[in-house]
């Protein structure tokens, strides 16, 4: 009989780390918005040098958890401190399992006293609706999925539009949408602007670090919101450009946020066992892929912490009882690993390249550009000499800085301007993966630079994750 949960799928497989090294999901896809609107590299530059229109519409879950105890259940589900959590702001949402290791994260918004949206990947939705499935909480849950990664022409909708205007000039645009200069919004508020003859509301973000509003609506106003946002930006003056799928999933690279950690959800009795029970076959969790040069049998050396990921000062130690603090509690104090950027050595990029213009001759894994990432969580060794120190989980080409970076974690004795070594592409010729040609494996020479990588986003973000230190 075919199996009908992951619990299931992963006992039929045997091995979980093998039949996620070999998932046949592909490449992971931005949906529906083109890969490119000019060029990815003028978008890059874009961001920092004008300003850019991110289209959000497509790639993120949408989870609205609502009714009377709301609040007290995600704040049980989530690390997050609800102390001063009022209505019209946002936080970083970043839910673990009893063990302490991070499922994922999304954006929560308050609309209401009883009402939050949450915004972002599919594990950390899953998992907040597998709590309110099973727990005898007074709330209630609606999700809207993300775009079919391949629609084939089908109709795409959503209930809600959601763009970005970023950049240095963005408030040249904005003021040209408002009908005047924007109030100020502090950093993760929520306040209501004018965009044409529509009022929408806008949250004070900014995904590569540069400032910026992200506004939402009715998915039905999305046609009209682009164009005036279009013609606002030629009105003012400015270089406004429409970012493309390419360049988007890049600009993390230089704010400094590792989108997609493994989640910890593939081990453990008691509940993690009733959740795997609960997801389905055809689940992100099932079909999602590992790629990488680290290869370990044990699963849980690919799961994270809140303190390896920044996230540590989240943490509500004052609230009672939320999932994962007791083991919290027990690994606060002890030694962790931390992220940083990797910058990568331009001259042995180079000759990974260049293997793939011999012909006859054996190629080292293919680099592209702007996104090399061929799973759905990346983990690549990095080396002191022999010594395994680190993981590089998150890769990419930014123009801006003419270089190849990634995010990742190193041991804490690792310091800042330390060269190391990362191995580019998989043991043993490759794994089954789609995405992942016959190759050798070869050795990039990386040094630890800071996070966030970009000086923009270092001195001008707001206090938050990607500045302060856990």
């Amino acid at each position: 009989m075919a199996p009908r949960n992951l619990e299931e799928l992963l006992k039929e497989k045997g091995d979980t780390v093998s039949h996620l090294r070999n998932s046949k999901i592909g490449m992971y896809v931005y949906p529906v918005v083109a890969p490119e609107f000019t060029n990815w590299r003028d978008e890059q530059r874009a961001w920092r040098h004008s300003a850019v229109l991110f289209d959000q519409t497509h790639h993120m879950d949408e989870l609205i958890v609502e009714g009377p105890q709301a609040a007290e259940f995600l704040s049980h589900v989530g690390i997050n401190s609800f102390a001063n959590f009022d209505q019209n702001r946002a936080k970083h949402f970043v839910p673990v399992t009893p063990s302490g290791h991070v499922i994922g994260d999304m954006i929560i918004f308050r609309e209401r006293e009883d009402k939050f949206v949450l915004v972002g990947r599919a594990p950390t939705a899953n998992w907040v609706q597998f709590q309110q499935a099973f727990g005898k909480w007074n709330v209630r849950t609606h999700r809207d999925p993300r775009s079919d990664s391949r629609p084939d022409g089908k109709a795409i909708y959503r209930t809600h539009y959601r763009f970005q205007i970023q950049g240095p000039d963005a408030d040249k645009v904005l003021a040209k949408m408002n009908g005047g200069p924007v109030q100020e919004i502090k950093f993760f508020h929520v306040d209501w602007i004018n965009v044409g003859s529509k009022k929408v509301r806008a949250l004070r973000h900014g995904m590569a670090g540069a400032p910026g509003l992200e506004i939402w609506g009715p998915y039905e106003d999305k046609a009209y919101i682009q164009s005036v946002i279009l013609q606002a930006g030629l009105d003012a003056g400015v270089d406004l450009r429409r970012v493309g799928s390419r360049a988007y999933s890049t600009n993390t690279l230089e704010s400094g946020w590792i989108p997609s950690p493994l989640p910890a959800i593939y081990s453990g009795d008691g509940m993690m066992s009733e959740y795997r029970q609960w997801l389905g076959t055809d689940s992100y969790e099932a079909g999602g892929s590992i790629g990488g040069s680290f290869v370990s049998r044990n699963i849980e050396d690919y799961y994270t912490t809140p303190f390896e990921l920044g996230y540590g000062f989240y943490i509500g130690w004052k609230k009672d009882g939320f999932i994962g603090k007791d083991a919290l509690v027990a690994m606060k104090d002890k030694p962790a690993r931390k992220k940083v950027t990797f910058e990568w050595n331009d001259e042995d990029l180079m000759k990974i390249i260049h293997s793939s213009f011999k012909p006859g001759g054996e190629n080292y894994k293919w680099i592209d550009l702007p996104q090399p990432n061929y799973a759905s969580s990346s983990f690549d060794k990095v080396m002191m000499g022999d010594k395994h120190v680190g993981l590089s989980m998150f890769n990419g080409y930014s123009f801006n800085e003419r270089c190849m970076l990634s995010l990742g974690v190193v041991d804490a004795d690792v310091n800042e301007g330390d060269v190391l070594t990362l191995v580019w592409g998989e043991p043993d010729g490759g794994t089954e993966k789609t995405s992942t040609e016959r190759h050798k494996q070869a050795e990039i020479r990386v040094r630890v630079s800071p996070t966030p990588y970009a000086s923009e986003a270092r001195e001008n973000y707001a206090d938050s994750w990607r500045t302060r230190k856990s």
